[in-house]
């Protein structure tokens, strides 16, 4: 009796929504000669009770954009235009628009289309040898640093954030054409509700002046900036069919300073900020550290009450914790397919300050060395449902796992089994977590829709 409900969830997946609105009567343009099922595609909203972005109004995106505001890009600066003209002010152009990437975008493309470095992006007074020298805790000591040097840091980082941050505004759909990637950059969704980004491999939003924290655990850490998709103070926002991965600059490849990994890379996709109401389906996140963050900080105030976030059939591969780590909100993590283990693995889902996460029906493939009772990590929380879940552990055969009291059972103190809610926004029915491999391995990530 499961096969025609498979049958029936991928072409729902592929085929998906009505349109929220027809498309464009041809003419010359670009985006008027783009295929029927790229068309089709970049008008599509969120389906009805798709996670916590259906809520309310839904998501529609830029589904009713204009033809003038129908755009394919081919570079940053034609991506910059197409939201609105100016990267500074485009956070608040909400114009509804419909823009398709075809090619590679590289954030770190000069005016002319010219290749810019991190050199290029310093301040004249920051030298990485020089702040090394100066902030080792040797001769600088177990404290923030200050001074000349922090400052020039501090100014490269915001000549960085003019040229690798793209900021998107409200009501806006981006659509990768088939092979779309967009390197060394950052998608900042910031006050900009009512955004779909589907089909785009993220890639590398490499940081090229880390911070040193020497207070940030026992012994310090290296602190990146740029996420790959930043959701900040804003609701409504679907993430699908995207793939996010370090690309040949990975984080084992950097170097270590003052005993600790130069970080060069943040979060994937964190969403934070009050933001709420936001999707993630059907995503392939690859080799990546810092993954998912859901909520800021600690600090209860503005936070409670946001942070809904729905995580369903992604595909996290790979990857070494925050899968997602999660503060204050309620978090619907299901039908998600895990593969983990080797060096550097932490763990899976991060169980924050008065988080309520519903974790049903996931599926944990697993180095031999991961103990199923180290896929969670308590973060000040108390309590999550876990339900449903499936472990294989290196060739051995999947089997039904209690995640939660193999958890309790070698941690102390124990967590609590009841979030205290149950989901309502769930398009199709939960599938058992043994068909996942099937089922999102192969049809999770970027390329995977029909263009």
């Amino acid at each position: 009796m499961r096969a025609p409900l498979i049958g029936a969830t991928v072409i729902a997946v592929l085929v998906s929504a009505t349109p929220a609105a027809a498309a464009p009567r041809p003419d010359t343009s670009a985006a008027d000669r783009l295929s029927w099922s790229a068309r089709h595609l970049g008008r599509q909203a969120l389906p009805e009770r798709d996670g916590w972005a259906a809520e309310g109004t839904g998501t529609t995106g830029g589904s009713a954009a204009t033809p003038e505001r129908t755009r394919v890009v081919h570079d940053r600066a034609e991506l910059v235009d197409a939201l609105g003209g100016d990267n500074a002010g485009n956070a608040a152009d909400a114009t509804p628009k419909l823009i398709y990437v075809d090619g590679a975008v590289d954030g770190f493309t000069g005016p002319e289309g010219t290749p810019l470095s991190c050199a290029d992006l310093a301040d004249p007074a920051y030298q990485l040898d020089a702040y090394l020298a100066a902030y080792d805790p040797a001769v600088w000591g177990r404290v923030a640093p200050a001074g000349p040097l922090e400052e020039a840091r501090v100014r490269s980082v915001a000549n960085q954030t003019r040229q690798t941050q793209i900021n998107v505004g409200p009501n806006t759909t981006i659509v990768g054409l088939h092979g779309a990637r967009l390197t060394g950059l950052t998608l900042m969704i910031d006050r900009a509700s009512n955004v779909i980004v589907r089909n785009l491999t993220f890639v590398d939003a490499r940081d090229c002046f880390p911070a040193w924290s020497p207070t940030d655990g026992d012994t310090g850490n290296w602190n990146s900036q740029y996420d790959q998709i930043s959701v900040r103070r804003s609701e409504h926002v679907w993430v699908d069919h995207n793939t996010f991965t370090d690309g040949d600059n990975p984080d084992s490849a950097q170097p270590s300073y003052f005993g600790r990994p130069y970080q060069v890379h943040d979060g994937s996709l964190d969403v934070t900020h009050t933001a709420s109401f936001v999707t993630a389906s059907w995503n392939r996140f690859t080799g990546r550290d810092k993954l998912m963050l859901i909520g800021s900080s600690n600090t209860v105030g503005p936070d409670v009450g946001r942070l809904k976030v729905t995580l369903h059939h992604n595909l996290f591969d790979g990857d070494l914790q925050r899968l997602p780590r999660v503060r204050f909100g309620q978090v619907d993590v299901y039908n998600n397919l895990y593969r983990l283990g080797g060096d550097g693995f932490q763990y899976a889902l991060g169980v924050g300050v008065q988080s309520a996460i519903y974790a049903q029906n996931n599926f944990f493939s697993l180095d031999a060395g991961v103990d199923p009772a180290d896929l969670l990590y308590d973060w000040g929380g108390t309590t999550l449902t876990e339900r449903g879940s499936w472990v294989r552990q290196g060739a051995g055969p999947a089997r039904p796992v209690d995640l939660l009291a193999a958890y309790n059972a070698a941690h102390e103190p124990d967590l609590g089994a009841d979030a205290g809610w149950t989901p309502t926004l769930r398009r199709d029915p939960v599938l058992p977590a043994a068909l996942l491999p099937l089922l999102v391995g192969p049809l999770a990530g970027a390329d995977r829709l029909p263009l």
